[in-house]
């Protein structure tokens, strides 16, 4: 069967638009199976509604009908829209809670090739405090026996992908978070001498690394004069001088990034850091920011000292690498630059347009 007399169900754990890993890897990518003629199906489990009130304390019962009401909807796709299909694509999981039920269906009953696609760590339990409970009914060790049950696993990362073939899984292949160049991610950073803005970008659930940069921003807030910008879902309470919030939207995204000179990827050393994908890096070198970043993971790979922005593992070298930047807007312009090309070259849906396609065609 050729890739392009082919139709694909992807079975998606969020809203359409609304999660940056189902946005940029699933999502942004379905031009390209037109492209080609590739069918497709998408069938999110959470419903937007669902969506607005998970990650909130309290709402117990709208939470609960929602993800019942999802999982309802899952066994009528999966039961009755499945065998229609030639590939399964799954991003993360099938379904959020209890074992791989839909997984071990599609692919012990009805024979059905599966790829299986995660961006994160999500074999290690990393769950909000609003939601301990859901944390008790999620089966973390799932994630290994899909892989083990995959026709292909795709990981955004070597350490994701090595996890992968450790756990059996029979093909696996390495495909970045990646963003559009051409049409939206298609602008360069204007940089200027004066007021820089220090930024970063992310959602509730990242919001914990600032703690990681916070004495790094106090102290550089006794020399110089900067903005604090944070773009995420959530407001942070922070204990800054000089800081704005805006609240994440779909529409602005680009708009809003570009208003930071300076983007900061802080992250703890921990295994569930070293699955991260280095996503707040790619938006902000694709648009010509240079970047401050902790040396763990994918972060090595994407910030190339001295080149495209620094890394720093300390209090010390967070100061420093933002210094530097700070007081040298030419640098700035340099390593913005020098970020862009790396991004078109290995970070853009261009660059990595044949290995997804190659995903839909029989080894």
């Amino acid at each position: 069967m050729s890739a392009t007399k082919c139709n694909v169900l992807f079975l998606l754990p969020y809203p359409l638009g609304q999660a940056p890993s189902q946005r940029f890897r699933v999502e942004n990518l379905l031009p390209l199976l037109d492209e080609v003629g590739i069918g497709y199906t998408l069938r999110p489990f959470m419903s937007p509604r669902t969506w607005q009130v998970l990650y909130k304390g309290g709402s117990m019962l709208q939470k609960a009908m929602g993800i019942l009401k999802g999982y309802l909807q899952r066994c009528r796709t999966v039961l009755t829209e499945a065998r229609r299909h030639d590939w399964i694509f799954i991003h993360r999981e099938a379904s959020p809670l209890g074992p791989p039920v839909f997984e071990w269906y599609l692919k012990k009953v009805l024979r059905k090739k599966i790829i299986y696609d995660f961006d994160d760590a999500i074999w290690i339990p990393n769950t909000s405090v609003q939601n301990k409970l859901a944390a008790s009914l999620k089966a973390f060790w799932k994630v290994g026996r899909i892989c083990r049950w995959s026709h292909t696993v795709t990981g955004g990362n070597k350490y994701l992908c090595q996890y992968a073939i450790t756990a059996g899984a029979p093909h696996v292949v390495l495909i970045p978070t990646v963003v559009d160049t051409t049409k939206r991610y298609n602008r360069l950073k204007e940089h200027h001498a004066g007021r820089p803005t220090i930024g970063w970008t992310g959602s509730h659930s990242t919001l914990k690394y600032l703690d990681t940069v916070m004495p790094a921003l106090k102290e550089l807030e006794r020399t110089y004069d900067f903005t604090f910008l944070v773009i995420a879902d959530k407001k942070p309470e922070l204990s800054l001088k000089d800081w704005q919030f805006i609240q994440w939207n779909a529409a602005t995204e680009i708009e809003d990034l570009l208003k930071i000179d300076i983007g900061l990827m802080p992250l703890t050393a921990d295994a569930w850091s070293e699955g991260k994908c280095g996503f707040k890096l790619i938006q902000y070198l694709a648009l010509g920011i240079p970047a401050v970043a902790s040396p763990i993971g994918v972060n090595k790979i994407i910030v190339q000292e001295g080149i495209n922005g620094y890394l720093a593992d300390n209090d010390n070298n967070w100061e420093k690498g933002i210094a530097l930047l700070i007081n040298d807007y030419d640098q700035r312009l340099k390593f913005g630059f020098m970020g862009r090309e790396l991004i078109v070259e290995k970070f853009s849906i261009t660059s990595q347009k044949q290995i997804f396609l190659n995903l839909f065609r029989n080894p």
